[in-house]
């Protein structure tokens, strides 16, 4: 089965680019060695992907830390959308 790919968008990259730089760094290493090789493979299930309820359209988090990451996917065209990202006691509100 062919790998989803990755969108970021515009709102991800403008959230991460707010991250303090020393958390950026830490941040953009872990997305990049574990959350997209992950999200590629399987982006519904894992030990830090979790749905999210009452989301239209389905929308999931993937933990990082301190911080959480916001998608959706679109099966069809096997792509995962990364919504935005926030730190873990803004990301609820």
């Amino acid at each position: 089965m062919p790998e989803f790919r990755i969108f970021e968008t515009d709102e991800f990259l403008v959230r991460l680019k707010k991250v303090e730089p020393a958390r950026r760094e830490f941040l953009e290493s872990k997305i990049r060695e574990y959350v997209y090789p992950r999200l590629r493979q399987e982006p519904y299930y894992g030990p830090q992907i979790k749905k999210l309820r009452g989301y239209s359209p389905d929308t999931w988090r993937y933990r990082l830390g301190d911080y959480r990451l916001f998608y959706t996917v679109d099966s069809k065209e096997r792509v995962v959308y990364l919504l935005t990202i926030d730190d873990r006691k803004d990301a609820y509100r």
